[in-house]
C-alpha cells in the first residue's frame, strides 16, 4: 500500500538454505508467498541463541513438511487445498 513502510527483505542463511536442500524442503518453502519466507527467515535470524535458531529452524522444516500449517496456523495452499 502507498505510503506504507516496507517490511525489510532478510537475505536467507547459509544453514538454513542448506538444511531446506538436505531435507529436500526447498520446493515446498519456494511454493510458500514471499511474504511467507520472509516472516520464516526474519523469525529464524532474529533469535540470539544457537539453541532458539535451531528450534525455529526445525519448526519451519516441519511445517514445511506437513505443508498445512505456517507459524503453527493452519494454511491452505494458493487451490485451497493443503500445500505441500
Amino acid at each position: 500500500m502507498p505510503g506504507q513502510p516496507r517490511r525489510p527483505r532478510y537475505p536467507m542463511p547459509t544453514f538454513v538454505r542448506t538444511a531446506l536442500k538436505e531435507n529436500e524442503l526447498l520446493d515446498a518453502y519456494r511454493a510458500r508467498p514471499s511474504y511467507q519466507q520472509n516472516d520464516y527467515i526474519g523469525w529464524i535470524s532474529r533469535a540470539k541463541k544457537d539453541e532458539t535458531k535451531e528450534r525455529r529452524l526445525q519448526q519451519m522444516l516441519d511445517e514445511l513438511t506437513r505443508g498445512d500449517v505456517y507459524m503453527k496456523m493452519a494454511y491452505r495452499g494458493k487451490n485451497g487445498t493443503k500445500s505441500g
